[in-house]
């Protein structure tokens, strides 16, 4: 892991054009001094800014452990990662593995449980056979998408809490906890904050955020919801959050295009292919990481009108839906408080 401090103008105007953040700079003008530390980990930059001028740098070397734990278990591309060994002895035998990585992985089979299989841990031979973000992308043959989504099935994980061992019964079953395993680490880095005292900070995870506490001076962060029709920190539309996290699913993150058609990174677990519907993106807003970022994959493959019904049907979980006609729609609990900023698209009532 890389760490590096950014400077200070920098980050904040990262801050403003990413979380929108307050919108109104003025907002900013406490006198409390932010302090910041930058990572890279996860494949991503991760940037923890919080409000309490007694953080030390010890503390950030602290937070950097931790997230230097959480990949050497979940990542699966991290060579003798536990995740890493599940997948090497799949088809083979049973692997004991921490009580942490237990657990994420025990969550991740339950969001596949709830969404019948719309998120599914066990995408990772398809998600290696398309390597969408990778140099060279290309679309595969239909053979081999076949062949390989054979293996693609939650139901093939068998979890023994006893002895804590995750086993995958097909030679060839790849986990990848890749959306959801940045949402525990900001719960987890969130948790720890909370513990050292820090009531006030923004956390972002390579763009899942987490608004902790409130602002200095007792007002609600803005965080700007990606445009996804823009480049990263153009926003579409605002929302007030207090110890809430938000986490974003799009056709805008990873793709390449092939004969004029737009291939994206959210596969599809029915059909091997990238997931076609009519959205753009999903934003989870709830109060844990973990789920906004296993519901955000899990809503984006359900479409919009049985993803609305599906977040309707949980407490304390909000999202907001923008289609491919520039259309957006929100749930009940947002329809107060969320805020569009950009005209190119019209809020359905």
């Amino acid at each position: 892991m890389r760490r590096s401090h950014l400077p200070l103008s920098a980050l904040v105007l990262s801050m403003l054009l990413f979380f929108g953040g307050c919108g109104n700079g003025a907002e900013q003008t406490e006198s409390v001094t932010p302090v910041s530390e930058t990572y890279f980990i996860f494949d991503t930059i991760v940037q923890i800014r919080l409000y309490d001028e007694s953080f030390t740098e010890d503390q950030f070397a602290a937070i950097g452990a931790i997230l230097e734990r959480i990949d050497s278990r979940l990542n699966r591309h991290e060579s003798g990662s536990e995740i890493e060994r599940v997948n090497q002895n799949a088809g083979k035998q049973p692997v004991q593995v921490s009580e942490e990585t237990f657990s994420v992985v025990k969550t991740a089979l339950e969001y596949a449980e709830w969404s019948q299989g719309r998120f599914d841990p066990t995408i990772g031979p398809l998600v290696d056979l398309w390597g969408i973000g990778n140099e060279g992308a290309s679309v595969p043959a239909k053979e081999r998408i076949e062949e390989l989504l054979a293996l693609v099935d939650y139901r093939q994980v068998e979890l023994d809490p006893v002895s804590r061992t995750v086993f995958l019964k097909k030679t060839g079953m790849s986990l990848d906890l890749g959306a959801i395993g940045k949402g525990y680490a900001a719960d987890v880095i969130a948790a720890w904050l909370k513990e050292n005292g820090v009531r006030s900070a923004i956390l972002d995870l390579g763009g899942n955020l987490v608004a902790l506490g409130e602002k200095p001076g007792g007002k609600a962060w803005s965080i700007g919801i990606q445009d996804p029709a823009e480049n990263r920190g153009e926003h579409l539309g605002i929302v007030p959050a207090r110890d809430l996290t938000l986490v974003s699913s799009g056709i805008y993150e990873r793709y390449f295009m092939q004969d004029g058609k737009l291939y994206h990174h959210i596969l599809d677990t029915e059909t091997g292919y990238p997931v076609d519907n009519d959205l753009l993106s999903v934003t989870i807003v709830t109060n844990r990481s973990t789920e906004a970022d296993a519901l955000s994959t899990s809503v984006f493959a359900m479409g919009l009108e049985r993803g609305m019904a599906a977040v309707e049907s949980r407490e304390n979980t909000e999202a907001i839906f923008v289609t491919k006609d520039n259309k957006l729609y929100v749930t009940s609990g947002l329809a107060d408080s969320f805020t569009v900023t950009n005209r190119s698209y019209e809020r359905i009532e």
